[in-house]
Formats: structure tokens, sequence, C-alpha cells
């Protein structure tokens, strides 16, 4: 049987029991199945609220499998259609990396001097050690909105995984470079000196999207001759460089909505993963939506149409999603945190 055929039987059999969730990022044909597509903490907070659906099935990379796992109800099981699709950026930083630099961090600067933030792309123990200490989960979307929260309370700010959101987020609320470190940790004390964590604002942790930092701002120069009359729109896991030349930057839901809101005729040059541009062309043929270039994210491509089936055809076995109890309640903190921002 196609593959697509057998999946809406499947769909058909379990009904409403069954919640279909897609990343932006998705291939089309997955994306085109899905109940919902959306960011990452979007789509599980839509799961965990789907009131008839037992399980959880996560087109994504594997921490959005996770906060899905965290935020599920008691009666809920999380599938992952491949287990082995992973997030580059994610692993970057590992929890024991993380909870070295935070030990050092606060030995130097006291306990409650610095806020720690990490990025909804990151890890669940991640989160977990974040949660623990104070801190915060945050989206590209309302990372300055987490930044603000931390500066209230705290002196300093330590953002990770994503080098650059969190530099993007810096600047816009004015912090000068100066005012930024960055802990590489594969240094000694991250590469900084004693006087350079006492006295940074922000501290970033060396990591990024490998989809993200493949857009040059040749690449965006070359945009603006070939579309003089057309607007660049970036996610802000660019560079600063990249950011600074385009039109508008922001999230994965920042990009959809300013196509979806542009006139007919208008010339979207977009700067993200190239399925989801390559979507939005397709469902807006009276705009023009071009890639700022071709960047494929590589682990979100491992699921495919006989990934999604056979994990469907395994209902109602798993394997399913699983995270040690203690994990699950602190990174539920921090996502909680978040929340009430």
């Amino acid at each position: 049987m196609d593959p697509i055929e057998e999946i809406r039987a499947l769909r058909a059999k379990w009904g409403r029991e069954v919640v279909l969730l897609s990343h932006h990022y998705q291939r089309m044909e997955i994306a085109d199945l899905a109940d919902h597509k959306g960011d990452s903490y979007e789509l599980s907070r839509v799961a965990s609220e789907a009131k008839d659906a037992r399980f959880i099935v996560f087109c994504g990379v594997r921490f959005m499998a996770e906060a899905a796992e965290v935020l599920r109800r008691e009666e809920q099981r999380v599938v992952h259609p491949v287990a082995e699709a992973g997030c580059p950026m994610a692993d970057m930083a590992p929890a024991e990396d993380a909870a070295e630099a935070w030990e050092r961090i606060a030995a130097l600067r006291g306990p409650e001097a610095v806020m720690p933030i990490v990025y909804m792309n990151s890890g669940a123990d991640l989160k977990a050690l974040v949660g623990k200490n104070g801190g915060c989960v945050c989206t590209s979307s309302n990372a300055p909105r987490a930044f603000r929260w931390a500066f209230e309370r705290r002196e300093a700010v330590f953002f990770f995984p994503d080098e650059h959101l969190g530099r993007n987020t810096a600047h816009d609320m004015g912090i000068a470079p100066a005012e930024m470190v960055m802990w590489d940790p594969r240094k000694p004390d991250g590469g900084l000196t004693g006087d350079q964590i006492r006295s940074a604002r922000v501290i970033l942790w060396k990591g990024w999207c490998h989809v993200h930092v493949a857009f040059t701002p040749e690449d965006v120069r070359a945009a603006r001759e070939r579309f003089p009359q057309g607007q660049i729109h970036v996610h802000p896991e660019c560079p600063r460089e990249v950011v600074e030349l385009a039109d508008g930057a922001g999230s994965t839901s920042y990009l959809v909505q300013t196509v979806e809101q542009a006139a007919p005729g208008t010339t979207l040059v977009i700067g993200t993963e190239i399925n989801l541009v390559e979507r939005l062309a397709r469902d807006f043929p009276d705009r023009t939506v071009v890639p700022l270039k071709r960047s494929l994210c590589h682990n979100m491509y491992r699921i495919d149409l006989h990934a999604l089936r056979d994990a469907l055809r395994r209902l109602p076995e798993g394997p399913f999603v699983e995270l040690p109890p203690d994990v699950k309640k602190d990174a539920a903190t921090a996502l909680e945190r978040m929340l009430s921002i």
C-alpha cells in the first residue's frame, strides 16, 4: 500500500486518540498530513491540551519530542518516529558541561548574581539544570521578555545554547558587545578570565544552528541585487551581520506570519530552513517567496513517510519517549517560569 494511504488509514483507525504534530521544517508531505504545524513549544502545548489524544506523534527533532514528554498529561504518551533525529545545536550544550560552567560562574559571582536562560532548542536535562537554578526557558519569540525578566532579578544572564539568538536579543536591548562574553566549553574556564566573567552582563554559550549560520552577508547583498524591490526576513539564529542587513528578523512564526500577511505581488526572501520556505512558496502562489539560500535541516529530513507509517503501525506499543522523573520535574519548572513571564 502507498505509505500516504496507509498513514491515512491508520489515522482513521485511531481517530482523535492520535494527534500528529509536524514542526515547520519537516518535509512537505509530512507537514501536509499533520493535525498541527508550528514551533516546538507551540506544538507541545497544543498536544497536551488535546483532550482525546492518548498518543502524541511528534515529527521533529529529539528535543521537541522531549518537550512534549515534559508537558504531556499523565494519560498521554509521546512517540518520536526517528529516535536518532537529534539537534546538533542542542548537542553542543551537554548538561554535564553546562553544570560545570554554572558552578564556576556561581563561584566567581555568587549563585544569585547570574540568571540562566535556556533556549527551547535544548535537551530536557539542560532545561532541568536551568529550572533547578532559578532560570527559565525561552523561545525565539519571547527571548526579549525572558531577558528583561532575568535582569529584573539578577545582574547578568547566562544564555545557552545558541550564541546568535543570545547576541541578537542582547543587542536589541541596548547591551554593548563589550558587555557580552562567550563561554567556549572546549576551553578551561570557557576561555575567559575571572575578570571577564565577573564583569559581563551576558555570558553566551558557544553554540549555533547549522541551518542559520549558513546564511552570510554576501547572501543578503546578492538577494538585494536580484530582488531590489523585495523584502528580506531572517531567523534570529542567524549571525548578527546577517540580521543587521535584513529588513526584519524573527521566529519561525514571525516568518510565516510575514508571508501570510504580505500583499499579493510582494517578493519575500526568507532566511530559514528550506522545507518551510518551499511550503510557503507553494501555499502563497500570488506572492514570490524565495530562499535566501538553500539550507536543509538533515535531522528533520530523517523523518519520512515510511518512518511515520512504521511509528503508527506500532501503536499502541512504543517505543515511547522516556525521561527521568527529576528531569521532567525540573524542566517543567523552567517551562512554567517562561509561561509566567
